[in-house]
């Protein structure tokens, strides 16, 4: 496995070879420096630890600021921990957005943009009751439990409630073009978060 941080700018369109128009997700990769590794005899599994995006030193507290001490690095803002990593590294070793210019196929995981409290017919995606003249039953959730048995509701019955706001995944969107220059990734498709949201890249599982 392979990963990097990065940061969603937003999206765009790009044409290809036949003009055909093809919606991308523009991602901003800064150098990723190794923090920590993880090892099998002092862990009990194998990881390296990254970081990116430089962070104001006021800001981190004395125990984090170790690890970076330690790793002759500025602070950084992001900590993320990738197990099995393919990649010889050590501690302090810088990677870039170059570590994906092989790579057909990624994974990015990112938060979902909150919605705040919702009802079930857009959070579940309930058809809802008829729009007809005295239904009274339109947009609401329904029936939700038993009356005699079980006398309850069960949990994980889906009712409003806030809704986004997730750590998500999308997954096997391809890799269209590596900017080692401009330290940005272009990926087809959508990517989970708001503008300027921090995502996690890594290559694809199940590609």
């Amino acid at each position: 496995m392979l990963g990097l941080i990065g940061q969603k700018l937003g999206m765009t369109q790009v044409f290809d070879d036949i003009g055909q128009l093809i919606p991308v997700t523009v991602i901003k990769v800064e150098p990723n420096v190794v923090i920590d590794q993880r090892t099998p005899e002092r862990d009990g599994y194998s990881a390296v630890v990254l970081g990116s995006f430089d962070a104001k030193p006021s800001r981190v507290n004395k125990p984090r600021g170790g690890q970076f001490e330690k790793a002759g690095t500025a602070p950084k803002k992001r900590l993320v921990e990738f197990r099995d990593y393919e990649k010889e590294c050590a501690v302090g070793d810088t990677l870039s957005v170059d570590l994906f210019a092989d790579v057909r196929f990624v994974d990015v995981v990112g938060v979902s943009k909150g919605k705040g409290y919702q009802g079930v017919i857009k959070r579940h995606g309930f058809r809802g009751g008829r729009k007809t003249h005295g239904s009274k039953f339109h947009r609401g959730l329904g029936s939700s439990g038993m009356a005699a048995t079980p006398s309850r509701i069960h949990k994980g019955t889906k009712m409003a409630g806030r809704m986004g706001g997730e750590r998500c995944t999308v997954q096997n969107l391809q890799v269209l073009r590596v900017d080692a220059d401009k330290n940005l990734l272009l990926v087809t498709g959508a990517v989970p978060g708001t503008r300027d949201g921090y995502v996690l890249v890594s290559t694809a599982k199940k590609k």
